[in-house]
C-alpha cells in the first residue's frame, strides 16, 4: 500500500485532496491529512472575521469524506527527511512514502522587541478569532493600529471601519506608499478611499518596539487600544527548521518539480515554497494542481514532462469593506464596485466547488 501523507489542510493540500480522490484508477494508496483544525479555513478572509463582519462559520469548508483519506487532527513538531518519517504534536510519527508539505506561514516580526508578545494577529483562524474578542471589547472611541500596509492590513482597516465606525484607526507602513507592489493608480485611489473613511496612513514607519497597549514609531510612543501585526510573514517553524537550502523568510528553494532538491519523495506547496510569485491562495491551488499531476505519473511509472507547463495567476482583488474594492487583472487596474463582485464571485465558487 502505498501512502501519501500531506501536512496542512490550506489551499494546496486540499486541492491535492480533490485532484487526486478523482482519479479514477487510484488504487493502493492512503492518503492522510495532518490539520490541527477539523476544516479547511478561508485564510483570505480572516480579515472580515477579525474586524467582525463575518461570521466564522462562513469561512470553513469541510474536508472530503472518503474512505481513500484519513484525517488527523494533530500539529506537526518535526519532519524527519532521512528517517521519512514526520512527528506529530501528541508524539505519535508517521512514516511515508510521498510527502507534500503545505504548512502556511506565520508572522515574521523583524526581530522588533515585543511584537512577537504584544500585538494580534489574522494569520490562523483561531488569532483571528481572539483579534475579533480584543477588537469588540475596545471602548468607544479607542484607538486600533495595524502595522503593515499590505493587503492584509488594509483590508482589515477598510472592514474595521464599518464593524467599529467609532475607532481610530492608524496604519503604519515601512514605505512612502501602502500596496507599494501595486502600480500607483491602484494605492492612490486605496489611499483616497481610507483617507475619505477616515482611517490615517502613517508612512515610512519604522516600529522599533512594542510594548502592552504601546507601540513605538522610531522610538516614539502611541498609546494603542489594540495593535495588529500584518507586517510580513515567513514559512511555518517545522519548515524553517528543515535542514535545506531555504529564502530569507524560510520557505524552501524546490525543483521545477516542486519537490525539495535530493528528496524526489517530498513536495512543498503554498507559502512554504520560495517561488518567483508572491504567496497567495491561487499560487498554492495551481501548484497543487501540477503536484497531483506529477505524483499520478509517479504512481503510474510514468516519465515527468521535459518542462513544466507556466504557472498562471489571474490576477489580485482587494476589497475596502462591503462596498469597494480593487484590482490588476493581468495589467488593468480595477478599482470600485466591480472589484468587489467580482472578489465576492470568486469566494462563492471557491466555497461551492470546494465543499462539493
Amino acid at each position: 500500500m502505498r501512502n501519501l501523507l500531506i501536512l496542512g489542510g490550506g489551499y494546496g493540500g486540499l486541492r491535492v485532496i480533490h485532484k487526486l480522490l478523482a482519479v479514477k484508477n487510484l488504487k493502493n494508496t492512503t492518503i492522510t491529512l495532518i490539520e490541527k483544525e477539523p476544516y479547511h479555513s478561508l485564510k483570505t478572509e480572516f480579515y472580515a472575521l477579525a474586524a467582525g463582519t463575518v461570521a466564522d462559520t462562513h469561512l470553513r469548508v469541510s474536508f472530503p469524506n472518503d474512505v481513500r483519506l484519513e484525517l488527523k487532527f494533530e500539529s506537526v513538531s518535526n519532519i524527519m527527511l532521512e528517517k521519512k518519517m514526520v512527528q506529530l504534536g501528541n508524539g505519535e510519527s508517521l512514516p511515508y512514502d510521498d510527502l507534500i508539505i503545505g504548512l502556511g506561514c506565520e508572522d515574521r516580526y523583524h526581530g522588533v522587541p515585543g511584537a512577537d508578545k504584544y500585538t494580534l494577529s489574522i494569520q490562523s483562524m483561531r488569532r483571528a478569532r481572539k483579534t475579533y474578542q480584543v477588537l469588540q471589547g475596545i471602548r468607544a472611541n479607542g484607538s486600533v493600529a495595524i502595522v503593515g500596509g499590505g493587503l492584509s492590513g488594509v483590508e482589515l482597516a477598510s472592514e474595521l471601519r464599518e464593524s467599529r465606525p467609532d475607532l481610530n484607526v492608524k496604519i503604519f507602513d515601512r514605505g512612502k506608499n501602502i500596496l507599494s507592489m501595486f502600480p500607483a493608480k491602484l494605492y492612490t485611489y486605496v489611499q483616497n478611499w481610507l483617507k475619505d473613511h477616515q482611517v490615517e496612513i502613517i508612512s515610512e514607519a519604522n516600529i522599533t518596539k512594542v510594548e502592552p497597549e504601546t507601540l513605538y514609531n522610531h522610538d516614539q510612543a502611541h498609546a494603542m487600544d489594540a495593535i495588529i501585526w500584518t507586517a510580513g510573514i515567513q514559512a511555518n517553524k517545522s519548515v524553517r527548521e528543515l535542514d535545506v537550502e531555504k529564502d530569507n523568510i524560510g520557505r524552501v528553494k524546490v525543483t521545477k518539480y516542486h519537490h525539495i532538491p535530493g528528496y524526489e519523495d517530498v513536495f512543498v506547496v503554498g507559502d512554504c515554497a520560495a517561488l518567483n510569485h508572491a504567496p497567495s491562495a491561487q499560487l498554492a491551488e495551481a501548484q497543487a494542481e501540477q503536484i497531483s499531476m506529477l505524483l499520478v505519473k509517479k504512481w503510474n511509472d510514468e516519465p515527468y514532462p521535459e518542462e513544466m507547463p507556466k504557472i498562471k495567476l489571474k490576477g489580485v482583488l482587494g476589497s475596502l469593506g462591503k462596498k469597494h474594492g480593487f484590482g490588476l487583472m493581468g495589467e488593468k487596474a480595477l478599482t470600485g464596485r466591480v472589484p468587489r463582485v467580482l472578489k465576492s464571485g470568486v469566494l462563492w465558487m471557491y466555497k461551492y466547488h470546494s465543499g462539493h
